[in-house]
């Protein structure tokens, strides 16, 4: 391959790397997975270019690649869920989250939440890629059916049940507030300032009635405020203890955290008016240390 067409393709690649990126996260539910998809689909691109004929855009082409690295990928797992136990397809894969930047405009909040993205692991991994391209990076139908080898009858009927799958694990909410609104800020602060100063009951007024703490990888969620307050206050420990920094997840609010000065995971909100609805905990130290190093990048 020439200098002149190598450049073609690597700056088609660096224009689409963000979206790789989050349709991979999609695909797969992992964001350190979705990294090492995204570099695979550099590499088998610089290996194929050769072959490649412009019968279609080049955008089209990379994701197509990026996809089936990714169908590969689920092939050798089961799906991923937010707690473990869920049947043995699961296989105890948990989700992990995604690094936001609120300034990326490649990024549709809502197309990471994690509710989506969760129930995006109930499809099959052909429905799951069908919806993707269809919905999502909206792709043509004819577009789809080229990049995964069906015809166009059989990706119309696969989204039609993609969508009515979806529509039953993740059901569509119209009260969840996007990060950079003001009262999902102020709830963040609130809750970061609770858990840093130990403070229950300051805790119990950034809840909403019904607020639910799922924490991942657990077999136990704990639904109503009541519950949250009974699991969460004997964590609280001394005043601090808790250390957090206000960072985004899917799109979402969220708090990176440490525990006696060291990495703790990251806590993701999901908020309301009324008060946070879903803290979903990823009680991975690794996890700190990735949204540190994302926040500082």
């Amino acid at each position: 391959m020439g200098a002149p067409e190598a450049g073609i393709l690597t700056e088609a690649f660096e224009a689409e790397r963000r979206g790789l990126l989050a349709h991979a996260y999609r695909m797969l539910g992992a964001y350190h997975e979705a990294e090492d998809v995204v570099q695979d689909t550099y590499v088998r691109a610089l290996r194929g270019w050769e072959t490649f004929e412009w019968r279609s855009s080049l955008r089209t082409w990379l994701y197509r690649i990026a996809t089936n690295v990714c169908l590969t990928l689920i092939a050798g797992h089961g799906r991923r869920a937010l707690s473990s136990g869920l049947g043995p397809d699961d296989l105890g894969v948990e989700l992990e989250p995604f690094p936001t930047d609120p300034a990326d405009l490649v990024i549709a909040r809502e197309s990471v939440r994690l509710a989506f993205v969760a129930g995006l692991q109930h499809l099959t991994a052909q429905q799951r890629a069908v919806l993707l391209l269809r919905e999502v990076l909206t792709f043509s139908a004819a577009e789809t059916g080229e990049a995964l080898g069906m015809s166009v009858p059989a990706v119309k009927s696969t989204l039609q049940r993609a969508r009515a799958r979806l529509a039953e694990a993740a059901p569509a909410r119209d009260d969840v507030l996007d990060a950079a609104s003001p009262r999902a800020r102020a709830l963040l602060a609130g809750y970061m300032a609770a858990w840093e100063a130990s403070d229950a009951e300051a805790f119990r007024e950034v809840l909403r009635a019904d607020a639910a703490i799922v924490p991942v990888g657990s077999p136990s969620s704990y639904v109503g405020r009541e519950a949250c307050l009974a699991f969460a206050t004997p964590a609280m420990g001394a005043p601090g203890e808790w250390r957090m920094v206000a960072t985004e997840a899917n799109g979402q609010p969220a708090a990176v955290a440490w525990f006696r000065d060291e990495p703790f995971g990251v806590a993701v909100l999901t908020v309301a008016e009324e008060g946070i609805v879903v803290i979903t905990l990823f009680g991975d130290p690794k996890l700190a240390e990735t949204f540190t190093s994302k926040a500082l990048s």
